[in-house]
């Protein structure tokens, strides 16, 4: 063996060993951009809810026209255990009208609790033409609640068709200690009807599983460990406590944009936590955003997020 190595290096030239060096260190740097340094993303709010109505199939189409790297969406159960897109696991006054066409009182919204409502009927109800008096450029248009596969079917088809590029799946489950059996079903069921859905559909690595209920979290921790999970923040809870709270370290901290800082962000990416704040319209905090070093933003106005985006890629691959 001594033998076999002399030969092995005077065979090589120093100009090979120094080429072999140069690669070996070119490798390890880009193994570590890829864990430190990712592209920054842009995630499209509910699809792109300053544009077109929230969680509908048009809005996730303009979000891909606007070069989103990631469909952001949230997601209810219906009686007939039909996993839905929604806000909101009722037929919100804000937006929704009644299948009569007639505007809804906000205080009888919960009444139409979707979890107590067939998918045939949660259909009827036309939650676009409303508008959004929050959004208003938001484009008006007849639209009901879709069901996540036909997002998912309709979606990737403009993806083959138009876009050429794939996206990830940003998926947020709605559940509350409260909201058990009576707004949605418990942590297990709700989370099994979603992956049976993804899994069908999608390619696990291309989805990201998020809530605000760290039961949730970790249920999938635990039962789905290859799905990526993104523990959503609003609190004003140390990072550690959240951390400790969780009981593990996600993929993905996802705290609203306010709460942070530079030296958070800097916490974070110690721990190879990815920080993705929500929900981000101002350019100017976009801007400011970056600066602090996150990995992205998700926002309601991918169309804003677009202009600066080659940007902010550049200024992420220079770092």
């Amino acid at each position: 063996m001594r033998g076999a190595w002399r030969l092995s290096t005077a065979v090589l030239s120093w100009g090979m060993i120094k080429y072999i060096v140069l690669l070996l260190v070119a490798t390890s740097i880009t193994s570590f951009a890829q864990v430190y340094m990712p592209k920054f993303e842009v995630q499209g709010h509910r699809g792109a809810r300053g544009l077109k109505p929230e969680n509908t199939i048009p809005a996730f189409i303009i979000a891909l026209d606007s070069g989103v790297m990631t469909l952001e969406m949230d997601v209810v159960i219906t009686k007939d255990k039909q996993v839905v897109l929604s806000h909101e696991p009722f037929m919100s006054a804000s937006i929704c009208l009644d299948t009569a066409g007639h505007p809804i009182a906000e205080k009888d919204e919960k009444k139409y609790n979707i979890y107590e409502m067939l998918y045939s009927d949660v259909s009827k109800y036309d939650c676009g033409s409303k508008g959004n008096e929050k959004f208003p450029q938001q484009e008006k248009i007849a639209v009901s609640k879709p069901l996540l596969r036909d997002v998912i079917i309709a979606a990737e088809s403009h993806i083959k068709t138009t876009t050429q590029y794939e996206v990830d799946y940003n998926i947020e489950i709605k559940s509350t200690p409260d909201g058990d059996k009576k707004y949605h079903p418990g942590v297990e069921e709700y989370s099994d009807l979603v992956y049976k859905i993804i899994n069908e559909y999608l390619p696990l690595e291309r989805v990201v599983i998020q809530s605000f209920d760290f039961r949730v979290l970790k249920y999938w921790h635990k039962k789905y460990p290859g799905v990526r999970l993104a523990a959503l923040v609003e609190n004003i809870k140390s990072i550690d406590a959240n951390l400790r709270d969780l009981g593990f370290n996600p993929s993905i901290y996802s705290p609203y944009y306010k709460l942070l800082s530079k030296d958070k962000v800097n916490t974070l990416h110690k721990k190879k936590i990815r920080v993705i704040p929500w929900t981000v319209n101002d350019e100017k905090e976009m801007i400011s955003l970056k600066g602090m070093g996150v990995d992205g933003f998700i926002t309601d106005y991918p169309d804003r997020a677009r202009k600066y985006k080659m940007t902010l890629n550049m200024n992420v691959q220079k770092k």
